[in-house]
């Protein structure tokens, strides 16, 4: 059997996709498996055992370009595919692997793919809440109304990729580092503000501990903002690893700190002790799977909102979701 996987644009939502890759090889032995994946998503999806091969989508968010995709379709005819599973829900994603002729395109019915598509699978919101069960059952028999249970993910780690980062951003990994993810691509509502993290880097810097600040570009005004407000307590990487390097310092650490994001489940994936911070999102939806993570949260009734930015405009559940809780947290974790 020879599968594609048309993977999803997000980070964590790729990570999610892995017990997914995990049952379809043990349904199928000898499974050859390649994924479909945007530049920014390679590098997890390449750290996973079941993969195979990575081939670059290069096509970016919205960008429909039919005449494109149906030459990168076309390109892909000579592969020989037996049957492909396209896991965002979009009518876009689901052409490449009909211009590919691929014998069975499979995907949850949505946005008229009836054509593209040829073997949909309703889904049933109540019965699967996590976005990771979803993802798995189109592993599955038509028939069957859930996944088996799901493996946890498990990205890869090299030793010498490993101490080569760390030569390269001139960093020792002992003591092993409390590393910090402030970043949350989707917007500020899911991040915890900078001045908690300086306030809890502080505490564990006088603890003899060393922060490290790990994000994008995108996360890089915030990185410099907490290192700034920690007044030395923290070294700022964000914005100056690639996301190879970011996978390598994470999982160097002895417990990581996360919003609700890609990293936070990079981490989980590493199997490293985490605890993540939610307010405007759901951990119903798409918590980490790891039990070695901790959800650290308020509850209040507006939560979650969902939004990018706080609707209500007083930000509680995350200005509220003190230092001094998260440190409480990461002093029984350690111990």
């Amino acid at each position: 059997m020879k599968m594609l996987v048309v993977a999803p644009s997000w980070i964590g939502d790729t990570i999610l996709a892995q017990p997914l890759f995990a049952r379809l090889h043990e349904r199928h032995p000898g499974l050859v498996l390649d994924a479909f994946a945007p530049a920014w998503a390679a590098p997890v999806l390449a750290r996973m055992r079941q993969i195979r091969r990575v081939l670059p989508n290069p096509f970016g968010h919205g960008e429909f370009n039919l005449a494109g995709r149906r030459r990168a379709g076309r390109a892909l005819r000579e592969e020989r595919y037996d049957a492909a599973i396209v896991l965002p829900n979009s009518w876009k994603s689901a052409l490449l692997p009909f211009f590919a002729g691929i014998p069975r395109r499979i995907g949850f019915r949505g946005e008229a793919r009836h054509l593209l598509l040829n073997r949909m699978r309703r889904l049933d919101e109540q019965t699967l809440p996590q976005l990771a069960q979803r993802y798995a059952l189109l592993a599955e028999d038509d028939k069957t109304a859930a996944p088996a249970p799901l493996a946890a993910p498990r990205l890869e780690t090299d030793a010498a990729a490993l101490a080569a980062t760390l030569d390269t951003l001139g960093l020792a990994a002992e003591p092993a580092p409390v590393v910090f993810c402030p970043g949350a691509e989707y917007g500020p509502a899911k991040r915890w503000p900078a001045r908690h993290f300086a306030a809890l880097a502080q505490r564990l810097a006088a603890q003899g501990l060393p922060v490290w600040l790990v994000g994008s570009a995108k996360d890089a005004p915030v990185g410099a903002e907490i290192a700034r407000l920690a007044a030395g307590a923290a070294r700022d990487l964000c914005g100056r690893t690639s996301l190879d390097q970011a996978v390598d310092l994470i999982a160097c650490a002895r417990l990581v700190v996360s919003n609700d994001s890609g990293l936070m489940h990079v981490a989980a994936a590493l199997d490293r002790p985490l605890l993540a911070l939610y307010g405007s999102s759901s951990p119903a939806y798409t918590p980490p799977l790891s039990r070695r993570a901790r959800l650290l949260g308020l509850g209040l009734d507006c939560s979650p909102c969902f939004a990018r930015e706080c609707p209500l405009g007083h930000f509680r559940c995350m200005n509220d979701l003190l230092p001094e809780a998260a440190h409480a947290a990461i002093t029984e974790m350690l111990s």
